[in-house]
């Protein structure tokens, strides 16, 4: 699977203009199929014979098999973003706990994924750099939540710029597949355990100052607005 993708992807990829009801049916459900099986694979009309609906349907929701593709996956990443957020503000004002929603949230939010769909998201780069666009947008979200925790004096007295950058790398490594190569943790495991690395390290000790510092608002986990 083979396409040049150097505009936007969500107006590109999704044809006229908002959706209807169906329409985000259809969507929900390509997802479903997609974390199960990839999407490499599939035609139009396979995915139409899954869907009990006919090709021109399709059409409808993308010009070709590569877009739809593209439109999928945004469309995960979109929903993954409004549940984490939703989760978010939800959560006390405890940083170790909003820290702990956040992880968690990713980890829950990929779990489904399955190898063959991360495999066919590493290998089709406009699918890799949407996952590679909202680790990043991840990463600087987690450096936030943990400067909030040092500042509010739950965290340890760290240097938060050190911590998120090594957990940034962690990120990244899991969204290139090293982590998983390297230790055979899924995506979502990989995130738990990271969750669980931080907050144990993080976690104040007698005798830990608090430390302030100024923080700058990120934001949460979401798709992308624009794909190279």
């Amino acid at each position: 699977m083979t396409v040049n993708w150097d505009i936007d992807t969500w107006s590109a990829a999704t044809v006229g203009g908002p959706r209807s009801s169906r329409q985000s049916d259809l969507f929900d459900a390509l997802v479903e199929i997609f974390l199960v099986e990839g999407f490499a694979r599939f035609t139009l009309a396979d995915l139409a014979g899954r869907l009990r609906c006919s090709k021109s349907t399709l059409y409808t929701l993308a010009h070709s098999k590569e877009q739809l593709a593209v439109a999928v996956v945004v469309h995960f990443f979109r929903s993954a973003a409004e549940r984490i957020d939703d989760s978010l503000l939800a959560a006390a004002a405890d940083p170790a706990d909003r820290l702990r929603r956040y992880l968690d949230g990713v980890a829950a939010e990929l779990r489904p994924a399955s190898a063959a769909f991360r495999a066919d998201l590493a290998a089709f780069p406009p699918a890799r750099a949407i996952y590679e666009r909202n680790t990043s947008i991840a990463a600087a979200k987690l450096r936030t939540l943990v400067a909030e925790g040092v500042a509010a004096g739950v965290f340890r007295e760290v240097d938060a710029r050190f911590v998120g950058q090594v957990a940034t790398l962690a990120m990244v490594g899991i969204q290139q597949g090293t982590i998983e190569r390297q230790t055979g943790l899924a995506d979502a495991d990989a995130y738990a355990k990271l969750a669980g690395l931080l907050l144990h390290g993080l976690a104040r000790r007698d005798g830990d100052a608090a430390h302030g510092q100024q923080i700058q608002a990120v934001p949460a986990f979401t798709a992308p607005e624009t794909v190279e």
